[in-house]
């Protein structure tokens, strides 16, 4: 058993689905038997009231039926209990009941019988008050300092202190600035009430203060009225904590002066009787109660502090002397005196687990049993370490830090497209401005082999693509079940994707609680952002593919586009996107070339990438294994800067339309002040045009958020459009320098290394650092240059000039031999010179020309890519 757990000394559970909450546990000898020992008074918002003095034989023992002295129902809600001297003309204790729109004072007496079990209490009204206000809580004391009895102070819930001579209603008065109740004490030494508003501050009230401030049944009467028939409840100090109060509590004790604690949400304040902290405790937990209990030592005082962590932490001041755990949470807590055993503390949950316990430390009974010695036989014990060392080994060398893959999955996904476009397009809020826009439908499977709980599934896809619905929930899947959801995918941007490519990831928990997450990938056709059109004559960007086989007929490879009745589309081919721009496909009759051109960079790759996809699939089918493309032209760098520098130049009109925006609010704000001046001034005065000012500004605001906003879709497009044409320039240069694939993922992630852009952080800057780190480590000429320090901070630079510099760099020493590697060591790379370069390379006049059916243009077979202007 841990030291760290409560020591149950006697629980009970009260009643069945019945409430209870921070003023239902109360500890006093309310009987008054003068033996000393507290009785333990509960009260329910069921309405029930139950006195108990827990007698166990041995610590442990459940509730036995004389440990229950009194239950009765009182029919209403208790909010609160309270024990003092309530009764005029003695000094003995009497319980008061606070019900919401009723206070109860009864006095509880026993009549002793035969035997212990026959002991009879019972409790009898010395009087009640009916209150015209819902009551919110209550606190007593010798208000105004009055010898041998307590009166009552009741909070109602719209801020009203009710107060109460014992059988006699005194007065009532409203706090000002009162929005909603808090906790309420009264101090004794000060003769003051203390609360916490709503406005998160301590708040002190004098009584003679409040006895003789304007009745509040005055309330309803002018100002004028106001101020001369009384005085106005003035707060006597305030003390600004930033958090509402659970609770607040006023101790003096024999060696300290007197204190006021004040439990907050995140933090615990002591403070002095005028308003100053003496100290305050941050919480790293979220308190449920508190009661300072006792001074061990001088100058200090112990609190007890519960927890919604089920646990119970002792401080002695600020300092944390002991944490033990609860078996429930507690809402209220108690130190009482229980059969001659000091310092029980009484806890009680919301849901009626009331348990006396303490923090002793139960001795030990367990002795470890004796060991019969014997001879150890160290071969053995040598083989069993050699035979483990083996498999340790063996462990750390074949797995993973991450576990690999099953073979037998728990949770299958799969997506399925469907071949054709859907019939009746499901396209929803499309920005498309074309006359239709296709969907796809796509049929997503979840096949289970054990019990999934809560799956939820969820499908992604690149915008500008959308999906029809995104989201999934299903309900605990049994073993060998399976789920099938369709859904449809559509273009939504008016741009063209950077990927016709989509995930479905499902997330779900197996019963012993462990999260797991399966995920697939499917791909989209073409024919969901481009159609069939007549081929373009001229372009301004071409490029070309070689490859080592004969060309294929684009009637083979490309049945979606093709019109088999048509001849001449065995070697050309027209695309149209959905956004307007035309690309054309061309197939060398007699060299084992393709020719992509168009008239935009960016319209180049998903033709290019849908050619060489359909290519390596046919000669797959084919059972060719030695299939390869390349490509021996120029990297398009000018073309690809001019995306670059499009997509910076919005980047920085953003900012430019930020800071306006910021301008302007602060002037229209500026305004609206001198406004409400104005129109607050007794004295009518010329608005001096501001009101056509505030108006003027209000236009340019808007103005503003408009302009800003449409830039924010430029920007979303030309980041699109950039992706669109990296994606193009990592293949070209992943087929000149015919890299590997690991070399292909470093360079993917050079260049895109971000799935959207961000004001905060930009593809330019985080790809210029990207591309340093490589030119300082793999592609370095020199330990010179890896010595230089790279900066930590990413920020958005003031132009494109050094980012520009830094990829025609990296493309000229990958030209040169360059490899690129995680490894840091250049001095093992091998500089062999590769053929080609960043430069133009020149056709030659001996290559054979292409022609396009019923056209004179022709273009040059090589891999380079040109930009030509037609001629008139």
């Amino acid at each position: 058993m841990s030291l760290f757990k409560a020591r149950d000394w006697w629980s009970t559970v009260l009643g069945e689905k019945e409430e209870f909450d921070q003023g239902c546990l109360c500890v006093a000898d309310v009987d008054n038997s003068g033996s000393g020992q507290d009785k333990i008074i509960v009260g329910s918002y069921m309405g029930y009231l139950r006195i108990f003095n827990p007698r166990p034989v041995k610590p442990g023992d459940g509730i036995q039926p004389e440990d229950l002295l009194l239950e009765v129902q009182l029919r209403e809600p208790i909010l609160q209990v309270e024990v003092g001297k309530f009764v005029s003309g003695t000094e003995g204790l009497h319980l008061a009941v606070l019900h919401c729109r009723k206070l109860c004072v009864y006095a509880v007496s026993g009549t002793l019988g035969n035997v212990e079990h026959g002991n009879q209490y019972q409790i009898k009204l010395m009087y009640e008050h009916n209150l015209q206000r819902t009551a919110c809580n209550m606190t007593y004391g010798p208000f105004g300092g009055v010898k041998g009895r307590d009166l009552i102070c009741i909070q109602s819930m719209d801020g009203m202190l009710m107060l109460f001579e014992q059988e006699s209603y005194a007065f009532g008065r409203f706090l000002p600035g009162f929005l909603l109740p808090g906790p309420l004490t009264y101090s004794s030494r000060t003769d003051s009430f203390i609360t916490v508003s709503s406005c998160r501050q301590v708040e002190s009230y004098k009584y003679q203060v409040l006895a003789f401030a304007t009745d509040a049944d005055e309330r309803q009467e002018t100002e004028q009225q106001k101020l001369s028939s009384g005085k106005r409840v003035v707060v006597d100090w305030v003390l600004n904590i930033g958090e509402q109060a659970l609770d607040i509590r006023v101790v003096s004790f024999n060696y300290t002066v007197s204190s006021v604690f004040v439990l907050g949400e995140r933090n615990f304040f002591c403070l002095k009787d005028n308003g100053q902290i003496r100290f305050m405790k941050k919480l790293d937990y979220s308190p449920s109660c508190f009661v300072p209990y006792c001074s061990v030592k001088e100058g200090t005082i112990n609190t007890l502090v519960g927890n919604h962590s089920k646990m119970l932490n002792v401080y002695q001041d600020i300092t944390l002397k002991w944490a033990t755990q609860l078996p429930h949470i507690p809402v209220s807590v108690k130190v009482a005196n229980l059969q001659d055993l000091k310092g029980v503390i009484v806890t009680l949950s919301d849901d009626g687990h009331l348990q006396c316990s303490y923090l002793g430390t139960d001795p030990s009974v367990f002795q470890a049993p004796r060991v019969d010695s014997r001879e150890i036989n160290y071969e053995e014990l040598e083989a069993e370490m050699k035979e483990l060392q083996k498999i340790i080994k063996e462990a750390t060398t074949t797995q993973d830090i991450l576990p690999k893959s099953e073979k037998h999955r728990d949770l299958i996904v799969t997506a399925e497209v469907s071949p054709d476009l859907d019939a009746e397009s499901q396209a929803i809020d499309s920005e498309v401005k074309a006359e239709a826009v296709p969907s796809v439908t796509v049929k997503i499977t979840i096949q289970s082999r054990v019990t999934a709980q809560k799956p939820n599934l969820a499908v992604c896809v690149q915008a500008p693509l959308a999906v029809t619905c995104d989201q999934f929930i299903f309900d605990d899947l049994e073993p060998d079940s399976s789920e099938t959801v369709v859904l449809s995918v559509f273009l939504k941007g008016n741009c063209s994707p950077s990927e016709l490519e989509g995930n479905c990831v499902v997330s779900y928990y197996i019963p012993t609680g462990i999260p797991k997450v399966a995920q697939c990938s499917f791909r989209l056709p073409l024919r969901l952002v481009c159609s069939p059109a007549q081929p373009s004559k001229a372009a301004n960007h071409k490029l070309t593919i070689d490859t080592n086989k004969p060309p294929i007929s684009f009637l083979t490879i490309f049945p979606d586009f093709v019109d088999p009745s048509e001849d001449d589309q065995g070697n050309v081919l027209g695309f149209q996107f959905l956004t307007g721009s035309k690309t054309t496909l061309l197939a060398s009759k007699t060299s084992q070339r393709y020719r992509i051109q168009s008239d935009q960079l960016e319209d180049l790759w998903l033709i290019t990438k849908e050619l060489t996809l359909r290519l390596e699939e046919y000669f797959k089918k084919q059972n060719c294994k030695d299939f390869a493309c390349a490509f021996s032209g120029s990297i398009p760098l000018q073309e690809y800067f001019e995306l670059i520098d499009r997509h910076f130049e919005l980047r920085l009109n953003a900012e430019k339309f930020q800071e306006l925006l910021s301008e302007r609010a602060v002037q229209f704000r500026a305004i609206e002040r001198r406004l409400l001046t104005r129109f607050k001034d007794k004295t009518p005065a010329p608005l001096q045009h501001l009101d056509t000012l505030l108006e003027g500004t209000f236009r340019e605001v808007i103005a503003l958020a408009d302009a800003a906003e449409e830039n924010q879709a430029n920007v979303f497009q030309a980041f699109t459009k950039l992706k669109s044409a990296t994606h193009l320039m990592i293949m070209l240069i992943s087929l000149w320098q015919k890299l590997s694939t690991d070399q292909v993922a470093i360079l993917e992630a050079t260049f895109l290394p971000l799935a959207e852009d961000t004001p905060e952080l930009g593809w330019e800057e985080t790809v210029d650092a990207a591309i340093s780190y490589l030119l300082r480590t793999c592609l370095s000429k020199s330990s010179k240059e890896q010595a230089l320090t790279l900066s930590s901070q990413l920020c958005m630079p003031k132009d494109t000039s050094r980012l520009k510099k830094n990829i025609t760099l990296f493309c000229d020493r990958l030209a040169k031999g360059g490899r690129l590697s995680l490894s840091t060591d250049s001095a093992t790379q091998q500089a062999t010179v590769m053929p080609g370069g960043c430069t133009t390379i020149p056709e030659s006049d001996l290559e054979e020309r292409t022609v396009i059916p019923g056209s004179s243009a022709t273009f040059p077979s090589d891999g380079q890519t040109a930009k030509q202007k037609s001629k008139p």
